[in-house]
């Protein structure tokens, strides 16, 4: 068996919560975690491309999609609930439920804008973690989607760039807090992606000369297979056409 084989053989059977799994990023991660093996918790606040993602994985393993606006505590609860309801346990947390803002300068950014983007982006990956933790147990692993936004500044971005750089450091935090516990922490830094999102940030970025998202899933799926003795900390994958 070829080794990339047998390193994801290790994902067989665990479960994965991926928030956003309906769209992008997200639903590239579920789509190779399924192929690893994967059971699959996904999110969304989208019920029409939910229940097509639902439909498409479901071809291949079990899946639990639920709508649910990360930044309602109370939406989390329920799907959380029903994630140990199925399941019993929870192996794989992805936060990669995110929203950009239009190109504005903060002297014209909305507050209501900014509002939005940090709830989802910060506050939302903290109270998604935060819930899930009690059914994580040694072995166990997080990915938070930060973007390459985390550790850049781009001019017309300030909500964006600002729940990015906050959620690396909230990565860095929760990594140190559950080494002792074997749950491993990844920050995913992604270049340019060629995703949806881009028509917010920027309508008329040059998306041939983005990454796919399968390509970023692919990483992921690697990071998450590697030998428990080891852990990938932070993981940054840009497109081999560098800086747009």
């Amino acid at each position: 068996m070829p080794k990339a084989q047998i390193s994801q053989h290790r994902l067989r059977g665990k479960v994965a919560l991926i928030t956003g799994g309906n769209r992008g990023i997200g639903l590239a991660i579920a789509r190779s975690l399924a192929h690893a093996g994967c059971k699959l918790v996904i999110t969304g606040r989208y019920q029409l491309v939910l229940r097509r993602a639902e439909r498409e994985l479901s071809r291949k393993t079990q899946v639990l999609a639920a709508d649910c606006d990360i930044r309602d505590p109370l939406q989390i609860g329920k799907l959380i609930a029903a994630t140990e309801a199925k399941f019993h346990r929870l192996d794989i947390l992805v936060n990669d439920a995110g929203v950009a803002h239009s190109n504005l300068s903060v002297a014209n950014l909305p507050v209501e804008d900014w509002m939005e983007v940090i709830d989802t982006n910060l506050t939302g990956m903290f109270l998604v973690t935060q819930a899930a933790l009690p059914l994580m147990k040694r072995g166990g692993a997080i990915v938070n989607n930060l973007s390459i936004a985390a550790k850049r500044v781009f001019p017309g971005s300030a909500a964006y760039i600002a729940s990015k750089h906050g959620a690396l450091g909230f990565t860095n935090a929760l990594r140190e807090e559950l080494r002792a516990q074997g749950i491993r922490v990844i920050a995913l830094l992604p270049g340019a992606t060629d995703t949806a999102i881009w028509k917010t940030l920027w309508p008329e970025a040059p998306r041939k000369k983005m990454m796919s998202a399968n390509a970023v899933a692919a990483a992921v799926v690697s990071a998450l297979s590697s030998s428990p003795e080891s852990t990938v900390e932070e993981l940054t994958i840009l497109p081999s056409a560098g800086t747009l």
